[in-house]
């Protein structure tokens, strides 16, 4: 099976899920500077949410272009990836309303450590359709590192939220940096 109705089920999925998210938003009920400004940890929490998001829907653009079929394998770990995304907005929510809260700091880092495991996996499934073509199979390689070392921060994020919900945080922040940081030439070239 090609991969074109994959791709356009998971865009659908996928602006749904910021749809939701963004329906969240509550709109004060006095219009007034502070009613706006009481509202700064769901406005950033929301922004962190969407860059996320965003950050999984492009890697997934350009993870199923190098798909060379959505064999069964692809089809169910996609729709892992998709189900554990769309609980992003529940813990957007939460954490919009509680951001000083351990618990919902912790709720938040194990759902984005549930996505980038599911992504993980999808992109496991992906590099093993070929497996004779050294450059692809190096490629991977690499792309499962850099998904390891997020999914590893990503899970310590949820111990940490007990500790320091500012690592935790920290945490949030610093993985959506490594994503927008260019690869280099040779990474990208296959």
């Amino acid at each position: 099976m090609k991969t074109n109705r994959l791709e356009a089920f998971s865009d659908g999925v996928i602006a749904v899920i910021i749809t939701i998210m963004v329906l969240d938003l509550k709109v004060p009920h006095v219009a007034t500077f502070e009613a706006l400004l009481a509202m700064t940890p769901q406005l950033l929490v929301y922004g962190l949410s969407f860059a996320v998001v965003a950050i999984f829907w492009v890697n997934h653009h350009h993870l199923i272009e190098k798909c060379r079929h959505a064999d069964p394998g692809v089809l169910w770990s996609n729709n892992n990836l998709l189900f554990w995304m769309s609980l992003i907005p529940f813990s957007t929510a939460y954490l919009g309303e509680n951001c000083h809260a351990p618990l919902a700091v912790a709720t938040y880092g194990a759902g984005l450590t549930l996505t980038a495991a599911a992504f993980t996996l999808l992109q496991i499934v992906v590099g093993r359709q070929d497996l004779q073509d050294e450059a692809r199979k190096l490629f991977f390689q690499r792309l499962n590192r850099k998904a390891a070392f997020s999914t590893g921060l990503y899970a310590a994020s949820v111990g940490l939220a007990f500790v320091s919900v500012n690592v935790a945080f920290a945490i949030f922040v610093l993985i959506p940096l490594l994503y927008f940081w260019p690869e280099s030439r040779a990474a990208m070239k296959e």
